[in-house]
């Protein structure tokens, strides 16, 4: 596939990033504040990923998946993620019915809530492992597997999963392996005294919003593939590449800070995230080329989920975050580098 860009993949790019522009203006009209969180969620969405929302209660978490799902106007489904929550009650399951004509028996299948959309996992981390595990199969191939029997899901399928990330009592920490199926980590943090002023006053007065759908399934398959048609320079290839196996600590790769911080790093996984990532950045941002500061902004949601600190960063107080932040700083990015082939990037009119 060739990665010139074509008059027709620009223009359906602007297209699609004046589309946005007016998601984000729907959007602001249920949601105050919290801009970083909106454009992961979208860069996940384009690039057929999955995002885990962490925040404590109260941010409005629920609130901008479920309106996100409207503006996007895509079925939605709501899975309250309990103690007692089976596999079943996400997958679905088969039971026996009976033609009442021929008075034959046999099994028929019957959906579970993972058949739409938006999938809305809320408080994913209060169920055991076995009802976490449901959802490896769908987020990864997009199927489940109920009774020896495979059943696809509609496409696009997107999973926003919630999580208290200072409640532990009843909670089940989520395995790393269900954690890197996560495209990005999304944190979600308080509000500014500004936002929060507004949403005191937008949320205790008789105001209802009218939000309008403004994406359909076709325009968002037509972005997801045009991410993968965005090049990526060979440079900036291997920057997103330094970045990642430098926190693999068993490698020679990496710096002997990490090797103190670090109990496990980031697998291929990541590095396949932090190019897509990056390429659908450029693309919001109104530019068919990757350059090296696509990459350094998507950084953080990519990694944070994927390293394990060790007990010596965590008894100093450092975070996963404070580890990409000090990887950043110390991985150098040779701009120049990133045209050293000659060829001019292809940079959309603002407009």
């Amino acid at each position: 596939m060739s990665t010139e860009a074509t008059p027709q993949d620009l223009e359906q790019v602007e297209k699609l990033r004046r589309a946005y522009a007016a998601v984000k203006d729907e959007i602001r009209k249920v949601i105050v504040g919290q801009d970083h969180v909106v454009d992961e969620l979208f860069m996940a969405l384009f690039c057929r990923g999955h995002c885990l929302l962490v925040g404590v209660p109260g941010l409005a978490k629920t609130l901008v998946i479920s309106t996100l799902a409207r503006v996007l106007s895509l079925g939605f489904s709501r899975i309250q993620f309990t103690p007692d929550l089976m596999p079943s009650d996400i997958t679905g399951t088969e039971i026996i019915q009976e033609d009442k004509a021929s008075g034959r028996r046999e099994f028929k299948f019957l959906p579970g809530p993972i058949f739409s959309n938006v999938i809305l996992a809320d408080e994913i981390n209060r169920t055991p492992p076995k009802t976490q595990a449901a959802l490896l199969e769908a987020m990864q191939e997009y199927q489940v597997t109920v009774a020896g029997r495979r059943h696809e899901l509609q496409k696009p399928f997107f999973v926003l999963a919630t999580q208290n990330p200072i409640e532990q009592e009843g909670t089940y920490p989520l395995p790393e392996a269900q954690l890197d199926r996560f495209m990005f980590m999304v944190k979600v943090d308080y509000p500014s005294a500004a936002d929060e002023r507004e949403i005191v006053r937008r949320t205790t007065e008789d105001r209802k919003a009218d939000v309008k759908a403004v994406l359909g399934a076709e325009d968002i398959f037509a972005l997801q593939d045009i991410v993968r048609r965005v090049p990526i320079a060979d440079a900036v290839l291997e920057y997103a590449l330094r970045l990642t196996r430098q926190t693999r600590i068993t490698t020679d790769e990496a710096p002997a800070w990490a090797r103190e911080w670090l109990q496990w790093g980031a697998g291929p996984r990541a590095s396949q995230n932090l190019v897509l990532a990056a390429k659908a950045h450029a693309l919001l941002h109104g530019r068919f080329y990757v350059a090296a500061e696509d990459v350094r902004a998507v950084a953080k949601p990519v990694l944070r989920h994927r390293l394990i600190t060790s007990f010596a960063a965590e008894a100093d107080g450092v975070t996963t975050d404070k580890v990409v932040d000090r990887l950043l700083a110390e991985t150098p990015a040779n701009a120049s580098e990133a045209l050293a082939d000659g060829k001019l990037p292809k940079v959309l009119a603002k407009g």
